[in-house]
């Protein structure tokens, strides 16, 4: 299929910056296996050690990030949530949830596509665009990792990633490919769009983008004149059409 310069490097890029948040998380992953496996009674006191490695990830694209853990992974309670949040000029600030199943606003976790995907495939997993309602009220990308204690799935550390900063990089050059151009998930989904017809969140609808993705992703030319490319390896395609 016939692909401009411009458009091999958005592909490279959106798949650098995928490639960058996960390779941040990669201490914060080291140091939470190392201390689940020190000790097989960690507890929730015990996260604090985290908290070196959280904090260095936090920064430029990155405004959320920390550890999850499985239900009973920690000694002294069924849930553990270590996450902090980028403020800017201030120190991090942790993010405070109830981890109570009995109490009124208690947030199940292990129900979130970010925690099951990774717990279920045992891989690494790219979730939205969604509005993240608990954290910031804006669109985010949140990127998850499994981590394992003894062959055994104990829980996620993970990254936030604020889809108006990743608007901020791409946009230009989607404005610069001529046409039609979104980043869209593999639920066809927008993350990003140059015209205003694809506002992040809504859904492509001229092509059908989960059917391309079950059958393997390759590069392709629809029949009316789209052409769909996978960003590297990640969850994240580029869309083209001429209108």
């Amino acid at each position: 299929m016939n692909d401009t310069p411009s458009g091999s490097e958005v592909v490279g890029q959106v798949s650098a910056l995928v490639e960058d948040v996960f390779g941040r998380l990669k201490p914060v992953l080291a140091v939470t296996e190392a201390l689940l496996a020190a000790s097989g009674d960690a507890t929730a006191d015990d996260l604090t050690r985290l908290r070196p490695q959280v904090f260095d990830v936090l920064g430029g694209l990155v405004v959320g990030a920390g550890f999850i853990s499985a239900p009973n992974a920690l000694a002294d309670q069924e849930f553990g949530f270590e996450w902090w949040t980028e403020t800017g000029d201030a120190e991090p600030v942790r993010l405070v949830i109830s981890l109570d199943p009995a109490g009124d606003h208690f947030l199940d976790y292990t129900r979130q596509s970010w925690f099951t995907v990774p717990r279920d495939t045992g891989r690494r997993h790219l979730n939205g665009p969604y509005v993240d309602y608990l954290c910031t009220d804006e669109y985010t990308l949140t990127f998850t990792v499994p981590v394992q204690r003894n062959g055994s799935f104990a829980g996620v550390v993970g990254a936030d990633v604020h889809v108006r900063e990743v608007e901020r990089l791409l946009q230009p050059k989607l404005h610069a490919l001529g046409g039609r151009a979104a980043l869209v998930n593999a639920q066809g989904r927008v993350i990003v769009s140059n015209n205003a017809r694809q506002a992040t969140g809504s859904l492509v609808r001229d092509v059908d983008v989960p059917a391309w993705w079950s059958s393997g992703a390759e590069p392709v030319t629809t029949e009316n004149g789209a052409t769909l490319r996978r960003c590297g390896d990640s969850p994240i395609a580029l869309v083209r059409s001429g209108g």
